[in-house]
């Protein structure tokens, strides 16, 4: 079972870890995001979620499938907030069964840096002074940092 969502409402680890559990797996595996109350020596108060719903969600089962073809795993839950995420909470959460931990755990890692790189969701740090800043994966294909390095030019975030 491959389980895609964007949602504007709080996520749950439980409901995730119930979904992806199994007779057959002895392990889940799961990783959870959550807005930090600082950066770079500013005070975060909340972030702020876009994103292109649909490509999104299309990009997220694809994540699910290459994570398929390198690990035998059962079940995987991918779930990204969007919209306002209070500090302490979560923004994204990645369950993943398989029958060893091994498989479980390694696809959660590579689940969460995939995504960050080739899921069109932006992010917005609003701190505590009001001022606010749009924040760039540096993983993500169409970072600015990444074509200043001169690889994946003329990619974009749709790619």
């Amino acid at each position: 079972m491959n389980h895609v969502a964007i949602s504007e409402t709080k996520l749950s680890i439980e409901k995730l870890t119930c979904m992806v559990t199994s007779p057959g797996c002895g392990a889940v595996a799961s990783f959870m995001g959550t807005t930090r109350d600082n950066f770079d020596n500013k005070t975060v108060v909340k972030l702020e979620y876009e994103a292109y719903d649909e490509m999104a969600k299309k990009k997220m089962l694809e994540v699910c499938q290459e994570i398929r073809s390198q690990w035998k795993v059962e079940n995987i839950a991918i779930e990204h907030r969007i919209g306002v995420v209070p500090v302490a909470e979560s923004s994204i959460i990645i369950a993943v069964s398989s029958a060893h931990r091994s498989e479980s755990l390694e696809a959660v890692s590579y689940a969460i840096n995939r995504l960050k790189e080739v899921v069109p969701i932006w992010k917005k740090e609003v701190y505590e002074d009001e001022t606010s800043a749009w924040k760039q994966n540096k993983e993500c294909s169409w970072s600015e940092a990444r074509l200043e390095n001169g690889t994946n030019e003329g990619t974009s975030p749709l790619d």
